[in-house]
């Protein structure tokens, strides 16, 4: 699933909610009936944040998400984020084939005042060779509030089976100003559908030794519940 692409605006808020750990959205929701829970950390050279986003499907074809984040920031104490999200599918993407879908949410940044920004994307997704290679890709924009400019949001990313369990991922994003932002890492399911594991190490393509980051998280899928 996976919010976002709210990424781009701070350094990762992840907003556009993309199946752990990408930034960079797919062409899924969670499963019908069913809900989800991403938790993980993101720890910068001088900055932490602990992040938890619960999102549910009852109805079959719309996800709903809402959650956020504590931050804590060396010299500046702590701080929190708001994320809600609302997403849907045009068309669910099928071994093989495409999806198309559209998404769009409200949220703050760590550190960032409690203004807020408005946002929405289209994430689509193209399966390849029995689903052993997924390409994402992502188009939207966003309201900077605080600054009141409106910026457009992308994003590119791959997601490559390397056994049934573990997935490589890499990705590219940003804004339409400024140097884009770049991360790869892996994913495990712990038990395949319900329980997974990654990581990621990122940076920014004009800051390489200024701004890194490396984040840990879990993913956790119910049965269907509704």
């Amino acid at each position: 699933m996976r919010l976002p692409l709210l990424a781009l605006f701070g350094l990762l808020t992840p907003l556009a909610h993309a199946a752990r750990p990408m930034i960079t959205d797919d062409a899924r929701i969670t499963d019908p009936q069913a809900c989800q829970l991403e938790t993980w950390v993101h720890l910068h050279e001088n900055a932490r944040e602990f992040w938890a986003l619960p999102a549910c499907n009852p109805g079959g074809n719309f996800e709903l998400t809402m959650g956020g984040a504590l931050a804590h920031a060396d010299g500046s104490g702590q701080s929190g984020a708001v994320v809600i999200q609302g997403k849907t599918l045009f068309k669910n993407v099928e071994t093989n084939s495409w999806g198309l879908g559209i998404a769009g949410g409200y949220a703050t940044q760590p550190g960032k005042g409690q203004s807020g920004s408005p946002y929405f994307y289209l994430p689509g997704s193209l399966s390849l060779a029995d689903d052993r290679v997924v390409l994402h890709a992502n188009l939207g924009a966003i309201r900077l509030r605080e600054v009141q400019e409106t910026r457009m949001t992308w994003g590119l990313s791959s997601e490559i089976a390397a056994t049934d369990r573990t997935y490589v991922i890499a990705e590219t994003f940003g804004l339409n100003v400024g140097r884009p932002s770049i991360q790869a890492g892996l994913r495990y399911w712990i038990v395949p559908g319900h329980v997974q594991v990654d990581s990621t190490i990122g940076t920014n393509l004009g800051d390489f030794q200024g701004e890194r980051w490396l984040s840990i998280g879990l993913r956790l899928i119910s049965p269907p519940i509704f």
